[in-house]
């Protein structure tokens, strides 16, 4: 046990000279003309290194936040305003989403067009009908990855709720900031992990992998070049699903955050009392005023 908590709490102060040292060497991993640097940044980005930082943020914010609750509640602001703003903006990759099918139904139905040619400022871009007919799950993708943490600060994910109800406000509380640290945030750090490798082996040529060591990466970058991946299923179809990979990197990004968010709100609520249940909550409206749902998952209200 006291190997195991001096490994996390080493880990946790190397992060920190990790973040010194890359700020203090910006050529080192942002000079992407450099293969070195591409490579240094693939390794870096999926390291222990990265997520301990992430988790000494996670850690400063909250030990600051006990003593500070108007600085928690500015943080907790930010962080659901910045997943609102994402999440209702991509929503409207669902009307593009339908519009784009009807004006591929009748393109091809009505008049009989095999390709598509959009000419914007004079440069054409031409593809056969099936590579948009294909696109069309890159739509759905966005909705899925970028409105996932939208969602949840509104209140639109399914709960399955055995206990919840039954409960006490602050034992709800105690059971979402246990599932936030159990369930979210490793779920996302894995997707993280296994995810970020999988959209570099898209893009660059050696392939990198989640089990390569910092030697091995800086040695592929000898023979590094970019290699960005455009096969389709079909030969005609959509040939960007390295876009996709990109997608699911952002994807457990934002459920981390969104996480430690909604960690620290049930941290503020529980330490302030019910009065705070939902307090600076951006509910959306539907036209006929806020959703009243929207704080079921702070307030325990039960969902239709």
């Amino acid at each position: 046990m006291l190997d195991w908590i001096a490994w996390i709490l080493g880990h946790m102060a190397g992060a920190f000279w990790s973040v010194v040292w890359a700020l203090t060497h910006p050529g080192a991993w942002t000079d992407w003309s450099e293969p070195t640097a591409v490579m240094r940044f693939a390794y870096y980005g999926g390291a222990a290194e990265f997520f301990f930082f992430a988790f000494d943020v996670f850690v400063i914010v909250s030990l600051v936040g006990l003593f500070s609750h108007r600085f928690l509640w500015g943080v907790v602001r930010g962080l659901e305003g910045f997943a609102n703003g994402i999440g209702r903006v991509a929503a409207w990759a669902g009307l593009l989403l339908v519009l784009q099918q009807i004006l591929i139904v009748v393109l091809q139905r009505i008049f009989q067009v095999s390709a598509i040619t959009i000419s914007p400022f004079g440069a054409a871009f031409s593809q056969d009908l099936s590579w948009f007919s294909e696109g069309l799950k890159f739509y759905n993708a966005l909705v899925v990855a970028l409105c996932v943490s939208w969602t949840f600060v509104q209140g639109g994910h399914v709960r399955v709720d055995l206990v919840y109800s039954a409960v006490s406000w602050r034992a709800r509380r105690v059971i979402d900031m246990v599932g936030c640290v159990i369930f979210m945030m490793p779920v996302a750090v894995a997707i993280w992990h296994y995810g970020w490798y999988f959209m570099w082996r898209s893009l660059v040529t050696p392939k990198v992998s989640a089990s390569d060591s910092f030697e091995l990466m800086q040695n592929k970058a000898r023979a590094f070049r970019w290699n960005v991946e455009t096969i389709g299923f079909s030969p005609s179809g959509f040939n960007a699903y390295f876009l996709f990979k990109i997608l699911l990197v952002s994807f457990a990004a934002l459920v981390f955050v969104q996480a430690m968010a909604f960690f620290w709100r049930c941290l503020l609520e529980l330490r302030e009392g019910e009065d705070a249940i939902g307090r600076h909550h951006d509910p959306d409206s539907l036209g006929d005023g806020p959703r009243e749902t929207a704080l079921a998952p702070h307030a325990g209200v039960a969902q239709p």
